[in-house]
């Protein structure tokens, strides 16, 4: 006989070690605000220590809440990964969570050939920068870029970040100083200047130099994507920073033209990630294999960007 403390004191505290907070985990389970307090505290006398204290209007994890947290959401994952694969229609949908730039210039250009070997899945790809909670099951998989991934997810090196500063051959004649080994690129050059590459890319150029970089204030063009970014570049509006491994046909055709020699590493890593309650479903199987091959004829000889 398995001696648990009671499945709703689990969930209500599974709920508010996500949410932080008793009254939003209360409006997840339809419970008050107190009711949520109540199952907490009974599981804390089961359990015999805090798991909660505190702090402003946050209820923050305990050492022993935080050391229970992710097993229990775990637990939750896999359960709800179990009834889930009961149903043929889960099994035949693959949801891929992926960023836009990543999603339009290496996946959606090959998704056929995955059609194509497991024409029994059908392929769900949500196209969006905004975070996705693999662990609650808003997807099957991502594909992220990150320096390091949460050890309650399985996870697969693609490729190796890296970046360099791109323009077009008309903005390159405009602005001769340009070419060179390891030119500088001004402020009011740089398309969408507040993107944080631009920083790695200086502090790198700095401390090759023995300099010191500077802070410079966001102006001029501003994009949120590296395909607008390339796209204002190559129109010839400025110097964007981007990684050339999303555009080798554009910087094969010349549209593109990288502004130095150097390409600059800050440390991410392009993965292919889902949860672990889900790393033996065929589907989410079947699309690691296809893409793991995929990448490395596709990426192997490339220099700016060695599979990882």
């Amino acid at each position: 006989m398995r001696k648990l403390p009671p499945l709703s004191a689990i969930r209500a505290f599974e709920a508010a070690a996500r949410h932080k907070n008793y009254t939003r985990a209360g409006e997840e389970l339809g419970l008050t605000q107190a009711g949520v307090s109540y199952q907490i505290k009974s599981l804390e006398q089961r359990v015999g220590t805090p798991l909660f204290v505190r702090n402003g209007r946050l209820m923050e994890l305990t050492p022993a809440g935080d050391a229970l947290a992710p097993r229990i959401a775990q637990a939750f994952a896999s359960m709800e990964a179990a009834f889930s694969s009961l149903g043929d229609s889960d099994g035949s949908i693959l949801s891929i969570a992926c960023f836009q730039t990543f999603a339009t210039k290496v996946l959606a250009p090959r998704l056929g050939t995955f059609q194509l070997a497991h024409p029994e899945i059908a392929v769900r790809l949500d196209v969006s920068d905004r975070f996705i909670d693999l662990e609650a099951g808003e997807s099957d998989i991502a594909i992220r870029l990150s320096r390091e991934v949460p050890p309650s997810l399985e996870s697969h090196s693609l490729l190796r970040l890296g970046i360099a500063p791109f323009a077009s051959a008309e903005f390159l004649d405009r602005h001769p100083g340009l070419n060179g080994a390891d030119p500088t690129i001004d402020d009011d050059l740089r398309i969408s200047p507040g993107n944080a590459w631009w920083r790695d890319w200086s502090d790198a150029r700095c401390a090759s130099r023995g300099g010191e970089n500077s802070n410079p204030v966001p102006r001029g063009l501003q994009f949120d994507s590296q395909i607008l970014d390339a796209a204002a570049a190559m129109t010839g509006n400025g110097a964007a920073i981007l990684a050339p491994t999303l555009f080798l046909s554009e910087i094969g055709e010349g549209k593109l033209i990288r502004i130095g020699e150097a390409i600059v590493r800050p440390g991410g890593v392009f993965r292919l990630a889902y949860s672990q309650a889900r790393r033996a479903s065929p589907k989410v199987r079947a699309f690691r294999n296809w893409l793991m091959k995929e990448m490395e004829p596709h990426f192997a000889y490339d220099p700016d960007g060695t599979v990882a």
